[in-house]
């Protein structure tokens, strides 16, 4: 679904790249969490697959980004729009400014790209089941939670039908339960078989819910791997990662595993068996 070719590029005016020979492969349906301290081009490699980069912010590129089999940088952003969605870390950055209901504003973009009216019933009925926000659709977005606002906006990307669903730091401004919303939201999607690429700090709710995890450091790829592999990788912490407090624990007991559990019932599970075997 997406595939990423030697990517390097360097923003207008800039001499340090932001991305630097990339390359890494998306199937269908799988959901890819990205890791990296400040810096490190998360959000650069976000607009890499939206196609901002190169179209909006300018600058050198070289290699290929397709998604859904789609050129990239051969395609102008409106078509791109209906390929891959691309959502904020603020959700009222994602916001219009110009509707005053939820489900106003979930129509939105396909009122702007000129959707028949029953498509967008038949589609704003869809996404709210999906993302449970049907009780909101007559509030007014500004009126609502974090994790609400967020959900909402997930929710008007998504009602474009992408083919991948892109996140940049969803739940950076939310607290606990917002990021809850959201995560379980997530995890809906994955179940429907939505490719995603989500850009997170909060390792452990990427372990729940990523099939495999990319970590970037200096603008290059350091590993794309599963969460077991990359957060028993000997260099994780060099590379700025704070590994879940699971794998901590199994670490502490089992210095030398070359993968290790980053979840609760993985930890308890492997936990079991180590003790068994050297029992």
């Amino acid at each position: 679904m997406i595939s990423v070719n030697g990517l390097t590029y360097h923003y207008p005016n800039t001499q340090q790249p932001a991305l630097q020979q990339i390359s890494l492969a998306v199937r269908h349906g799988e959901t890819l969490g990205v890791l990296g301290a400040n810096g490190s081009g998360k959000s650069t490699l976000c607009y890499a697959l939206m196609g901002l980069v190169p179209h909006f912010y300018k600058g050198g590129y070289t290699g290929q980004v397709t998604v859904d089999r789609i050129s990239v940088a051969n395609s102008h952003l409106g078509e791109m729009a209906q390929h891959a969605g691309l959502v904020f870390q603020n959700p009222i950055n994602q916001f219009s400014g110009a509707k005053l209901t939820v489900e106003d504003e979930i129509a939105f973009g396909m009122e702007n790209l000129g959707f028949a009216p029953s498509v967008m019933r038949e589609r704003i009925e869809w996404v709210s089941e999906m993302l449970r926000i049907t009780q909101l659709l007559q509030r007014n977005p500004y009126q609502l939670s974090g994790g609400q606002m967020q959900r909402v906006a997930i929710a008007s990307v998504l009602a474009l039908r992408p083919q991948v669903l892109i996140l940049d730091e969803p739940t950076s401004q939310l607290d606990p339960l917002g990021t809850s919303e959201v995560f379980e939201a997530l995890r809906s999607l994955r179940r429907e078989g939505m490719t995603t690429v989500i850009v997170e700090h909060k390792a452990e709710l990427l372990a729940e819910s990523c099939d495999r995890l990319c970590v970037l450091k200096d603008a290059e790829v350091q590993i794309v791997d599963s969460p077991n592999v990359v957060f028993g990788h000997p260099d994780v912490q060099q590379w700025g990662i704070e590994i879940p407090r699971y794998s901590q624990v199994f670490k502490a007991f089992v210095p030398t595993a070359a993968d290790v559990p980053a979840t609760l019932p993985d930890t308890v599970e492997r936990l079991e068996n180590y003790v068994a075997d050297h029992d």
